[in-house]
């Protein structure tokens, strides 16, 4: 879901979300690359720069989602601090 309020992505913020986006969830491992995109999910809405690639069930699902009940969340220890890490980690390590 979008915002109405929420500003456009700059060029550089549009670049760092694909390259997110193509990492395997950052909680269960599953997807990533072209076929198989992750979402990508804002830690703190409008600061793309700390996105997190999630897959659909680790994000929205009805049981493991962040924005639900976060059950492999919590059965994993994780917190989007964590995954955020792992992200960066990917990304440039």
């Amino acid at each position: 879901m979008h915002s109405k309020n929420k500003k456009p992505m700059t060029e550089a913020e549009r670049r760092h979300v694909t390259r997110v986006k193509l990492l395997p969830c950052g909680v269960c491992g599953e997807g990533g690359g072209d076929l198989a995109p992750s979402e990508a999910h804002e830690i703190e809405q409008g600061q793309w720069f700390t996105s997190i690639g999630l897959c659909a069930d680790c994000h929205r699902g009805a049981i493991n989602g962040l924005h639900s009940q976060q059950r492999i969340w919590k059965v994993l220890k994780l917190t989007e601090l964590r995954v955020l890490n792992e992200t960066i980690r990917r990304l440039y390590g």
